[in-house]
C-alpha cells in the first residue's frame, strides 16, 4: 500500500505516545481518522489538535479488552466514513502494574495486561478484517508488539508473555491473509525504547482489577531504570515514520531499534543449538569481554551498548 490520501486509518491507544503519533501522520498523509482510547480527556484533546490541522477526525473511547466495545468502533468507523483501510492495534499496558516475576503477580495483572495486549488485538482482527476482506481494496494491518516480544527476556511475566503471543499472532496472520491471496497486508512493530507514557499504563487500569502492591526495593531500581530508557527514547514520531516506511514497502518486521538485533540473535541461536537462555545482560557483557575473539559480535555487541539513546532513521 503506496497511496493514503482520502484512506480511512483506525488507531487504538490514540490519545499519547506512538499511537498520537501515527494518528498525526496519518492526517499528514491526508487520511481520515478514527481515534480510539479509554483516556477520555487525552483523547478528546488529541482529536482537538487534530482537527486544527484541518483533518477528518472521529473520536471514540473504547477499552480494547471488550469485544463489544471494540465491534461498536468497527461500525462507527463505517458509518461515519464508510470503510477502513489501515488499521493500528496499538494500544497496550506496561509498568509497574503489569506485575513481576510470575509467582508474584496477581491474577488481577495478567487479567488486565492480556486484556489490553493481547485480546485488544484479537478483538481489533475480528471485528475489522472481515470488513477488508469484504471491500477488496489494498489495506493494511500493523499490531503494536514490542522488542519483549521478540527476546528471551523481559521483567514482567505478563508483559512478556504478551508481547511474544502479539509476534505469534502476527506471523499467523501474515500466512493466513497470504493464503487468501487478499489484498491486506500485515506488519508487527517492535520498538525498542521509546518517549511516552507507557509506564503510567497504570491511570487507566479498570477499578475492578486494581490490586494493592508491595514493590521490593530491586524492582523500584529496575522500574525507574526502565522511566530512564523511556525518557531518553526514541522519538514516537520516528517510530510513525518506520511504520509508514514499513507498510510503503510491505515489510512485516519492523524494528525501530535495529542496534537490538543481536538479542534476537542470540536467542534464535541458543534455540538452535538447544542451549539454555542467557540474561540480556550476560550478553552483553561478554561482548565487553576479551575472551570473546569474534570480531563481528564485539562490534555489534559495543554499539548496543554504547547507543541505546541513538536513534536510527527508518526513513
Amino acid at each position: 500500500m503506496k497511496e493514503f490520501n482520502d484512506k480511512v486509518a483506525v488507531i487504538t491507544g490514540a490519545a499519547s505516545g506512538i499511537g498520537r503519533a501515527i494518528a498525526e501522520r496519518c492526517i499528514g498523509e491526508g487520511m481520515k481518522v478514527v481515534l480510539a482510547d479509554i483516556e477520555g480527556d487525552a483523547l478528546a484533546a488529541t482529536a482537538k489538535d487534530l482537527l486544527a490541522q484541518s483533518g477528518s477526525v472521529k473520536a471514540l473511547p473504547v477499552d480494547v479488552s471488550k469485544a463489544d466495545e471494540v465491534e461498536r468502533l468497527a461500525r462507527a468507523t463505517l458509518d461515519t466514513f464508510g470503510a477502513v483501510h489501515l488499521l493500528f492495534n496499538n494500544a497496550g499496558v506496561a509498568g509497574q502494574g503489569a506485575g513481576g516475576v510470575v509467582w508474584r503477580s496477581k491474577r488481577e495483572d495478567w487479567e488486565w495486561v492480556l486484556g489490553v495486549n493481547l485480546w485488544g488485538v484479537v478483538h481489533g482482527l475480528r471485528s475489522f478484517v472481515p470488513i477488508m476482506l469484504a471491500q477488496d481494496e489494498e489495506c493494511h494491518i500493523v499490531n503494536t508488539a514490542s522488542m519483549g516480544g521478540v527476546v528471551g527476556y523481559e521483567p514482567s511475566a505478563a508483559y512478556h508473555a504478551s508481547k511474544h503471543a502479539v509476534v505469534a499472532l502476527s506471523e499467523n496472520l501474515h500466512h493466513s491473509l497470504a493464503r487468501q491471496q487478499a489484498k491486506i497486508k500485515a506488519s508487527v512493530l517492535c520498538p525498542g525504547w521509546v518517549s511516552s507514557r507507557v509506564m503510567d499504563a497504570e491511570r487507566n487500569r479498570p477499578s475492578g482489577l486494581k490490586v494493592d502492591r508491595n514493590i521490593p526495593p530491586l524492582a523500584q531500581a529496575a522500574l525507574a531504570e526502565q522511566r530512564r530508557q523511556l525518557e531518553a527514547g526514541m522519538p514516537p514520531e520516528q517510530v510513525a515514520g518506520c511504520v509508514f516506511a514499513a507498510i510503503r514497502s510491505g515489510k512485516f518486521y519492523i524494528f525501530t531499534h535495529p542496534e537490538q538485533k543481536f538479542l534476537i540473535r542470540q536467542r534464535m541461536e541458543e534455540m538452535l543449538d538447544e542451549r539454555n537462555p542467557t540474561f540480556p545482560e550476560e550478553v552483553e557483557a561478554a561482548s565487553n569481554s576479551a575472551e570473546n575473539t569474534d570480531l563481528e559480535s564485539i562490534v555489534t555487541h559495543r554499539r548496543f551498548s554504547e547507543s541505546r539513546a541513538v536513534h536510527i532513521a527508518c526513513e
